[in-house]
């Protein structure tokens, strides 16, 4: 029998607490052929063109971090299914930027980073500086991600478009295949998405984005490396801190791939190494500080 994708996926049962059911697809194409239908949330998965034993083991890896992604998304849909609507609005009277130590956190990680990154943005409040995340991912995939990230957060996040406001409340993830730098106006802080060359290998690069945070925002910033293979991002952190800027690390033990945190540490540009579950609450604390 021929099933249609939409009719496969009317016909999951989602959970009852919160009329919600992640789908992962698994397939050829591209994520343009996957639509989110009526309450099913699908992510798509491309299957490895040529299926060597380096693309074999790259999807397996994006496969175990998706699969674990959805399944902490539907835990946390099921905790904060009566919150959800209310905490929207409340980006949008989010403290005022005047009110904050530090007005921009930046996020950088690549393998592992996903799941890393949501477990943070989970626990955030609203009332945050502007977030400004690069996570290694193609092009495509990080919409799905910012549109997963947004429900089970506070916050209001999105991919970002080129001229986005960074703005209190708010999270922009660089999309795939583009380079995302932060840049500076009489209004505030905003970014910048433009195809690019790859940096440090990637594109979007995690170096961009702090290289650009470093000149232009300096001691207004907290940067923010998580797990991630080899040093995309090391090297400009040094950068934000040497503008003084914050910097956080995320410990080895916590680390799906202690690579670009390791590196980061051992050139100095690390100024608190921290396990994961202890990176919200240090958000939290320093830009409350006088």
């Amino acid at each position: 029998m021929n099933w249609k994708l939409a009719d496969l996926l009317d016909r999951l049962q989602p959970c009852e607490e919160t009329n919600f059911a992640p789908c992962i697809v698994i397939g050829e194409g591209s994520p343009e052929t996957v639509q989110t239908v009526g309450i099913h949330d699908a992510e798509f998965i491309r299957l490895p063109t040529y299926p060597n034993s380096a693309a074999l083991n790259a999807f397996s890896k994006e496969f175990c971090t998706i699969v674990k992604l959805a399944a902490a998304a539907a835990v946390s849909m099921r905790i904060t299914s009566t919150k959800v609507t209310a905490a929207q609005p409340a980006a949008a009277t989010a403290t005022s930027n005047g009110k904050f130590k530090y007005n921009v956190i930046a996020i950088g990680a690549s393998t592992g980073g996903t799941e890393a990154t949501a477990s943070i943005l989970e626990k955030l409040p609203a009332t945050m500086p502007g977030i400004v995340i690069t996570q290694h991912m193609p092009q495509d995939f990080t919409k799905m991600y910012a549109e997963r990230l947004n429900r089970i957060s506070k916050l209001r996040i999105s991919e970002a478009k080129d001229g986005d406001r960074v703005l209190p409340g708010t999270a922009l993830v660089a999309p795939g295949g583009m380079q995302m730098s932060l840049k500076k106006d009489a209004n505030g802080y905003y970014v910048r998405c433009a195809p690019g060359e790859k940096v440090n290998g990637h594109c979007p690069s995690v170096g961009v984005l702090f290289d650009s945070a470093a000149k232009c925002a300096g001691k207004d910033a907290i940067g923010v490396i998580l797990t991630g293979m080899g040093q995309d991002g090391a090297h400009e952190l040094l950068h934000m801190r040497e503008a003084g800027a914050f910097t956080i690390g995320q410990d080895r033990d916590s680390c799906v791939v202690y690579g670009m945190p390791m590196v980061a540490y051992n050139i100095g540009a690390v100024m608190q190494q921290l396990p994961l579950d202890r990176i919200a609450e240090t958000l939290i604390r320093r830009i409350s500080e006088k």
